[in-house]
């Protein structure tokens, strides 16, 4: 078996004087190489009731392996594939792993779907009862549904809204995370789309310098056995902190209860940073460098800027804190980091974390801080938790 690429994973607690720390830091332990050399998971963590909690000393990164996730819960899971694009003399007869195109079946979970079209080099198309957002670290993933195909790079997010899809590289590697929500298809195995919510536009969209947009893909089922586009752009709805020029919080998706509903849209929904109630919020935010801004921001800055977000009780402020956006949430949060440097600051140390590196942050009061002279960007999934 080869050996996959270790993954950085830093998750948080408190001390027993409730101070935020780091309780582990290191290679995420829980991998799992397939036999062919060429594929291969590694677990970041899991919840099996919703919503989650974020006590304990217990690694939920390393427990037993469950695919398509616990059907109360969820997980966030990392997928290596090292195979480079299928060759031009390729022969399906040569195959062991080819699998034709057949009727859509159950496999034993009861929450996965298949129809064949499975290679060496490729996925078999399936769906899942789940909403996920996956989200390339690195490499490039070839997103395959029944109505088109579509190349996704690193930063790229995919919103797959219990549609039928599947993946290959058709030139390099990647490494890809997936955020699996456990939902629920009122239709039984068909899992089609439950409203007809339009989507939200990027439309007059205007970024500050140095933020690149967001590219968010979102996906559904709108007739049975056939998967769809819903959209392919810009996230659409980006906040910005007049305070910290070139700093962006684009939102990308909510989950609202549990489980995740099947709709085609959901940036109607309020604008905040906690979750509704048993929900989940996917975000992508740029953090532009501390020294365009440093020295400049107060109560009254800060305040405005998690006002503006719709979660002004976030903020934990004061003039003694080690950073003065220092916030705290009752969620669990997925922090990937996708491009430069950032440093992760707690109540009793500080992090810091590049591009490709994750953080499972659970409840802690804390915030980011750019030292570096670029732009710093991290997606952040954040669910509701107990």
């Amino acid at each position: 078996m080869a050996t996959l690429k270790p993954i950085r994973r830093v998750v948080t607690g408190v001390d027993a004087q409730g101070r935020s720390r780091v309780v582990w830091d290191g290679p995420a332990p829980n991998t799992k190489p397939a036999p062919n050399g060429m594929r291969g998971l590694t677990d970041l963590w899991a919840w099996y009731e919703t919503p989650p909690s974020i006590g304990g000393e217990h690694d939920d990164g390393n427990l037993r392996y469950d695919f398509p996730g616990p059907c109360l819960g969820g997980h966030l899971r990392a997928t290596h594939m090292m195979m480079e694009g299928r060759p031009a003399d390729y022969d399906p007869a040569k195959d062991p792993e080819y699998i034709p195109d057949l009727p859509p079946h159950d496999a034993p979970s009861r929450r996965l779907w298949e129809r064949g079209s499975k290679e060496f080099y490729s996925s078999a198309m399936h769906k899942t009862e789940t909403v996920d957002y996956g989200i390339v670290l690195e490499g490039e993933r070839e997103l395959i549904l029944d109505d088109c195909q579509l190349l996704m790079k690193p930063g790229d997010i995919v919103i797959q809204v219990g549609a039928w899809h599947k993946w290959s590289c058709p030139r390099i590697g990647s490494i890809m995370v997936f955020d699996m929500i456990s939902a629920r298809f009122k239709d039984g195995p068909v899992g089609l789309a439950q409203s007809n919510a339009p989507v939200v536009s990027a439309k007059d969209l205007k970024l500050p310098e140095g933020v690149k947009p967001a590219r968010r893909i979102v996906t559904i089922d709108k007739e049975p056995g056939k998967s769809c586009l819903v959209s392919d752009g810009p996230a659409p709805d980006v906040r910005f902190d007049p305070a910290r020029p070139g700093f962006a919080s684009a939102r990308l998706w909510v989950v609202d209860g549990a489980p995740s509903p099947i709709v085609p849209e959901t940036l109607h929904l309020p604008h905040t940073i906690e979750p509704p109630k048993g929900g989940s919020v996917c975000r992508v935010v740029t953090f532009p460098p501390d020294a365009a801004w440093a020295g400049k921001v107060g109560a009254k800055e800060v305040g405005a800027y998690f006002s503006a977000m719709g979660s002004p009780a976030a903020s934990t402020f004061s003039k003694s804190a080690p950073h003065p956006y220092m916030q705290k949430t009752r969620t669990l949060d997925f922090c990937i980091v996708l491009e430069g440097e950032i440093v992760l600051v707690l109540d009793t140390q500080e992090v810091t974390l590049k591009a490709g590196e994750i953080v499972i942050q659970r409840g802690t009061n804390h915030a980011w801080s750019n030292r570096s002279g670029k732009p710093a960007v991290v997606s952040i999934a954040t669910h509701d938790a107990v």
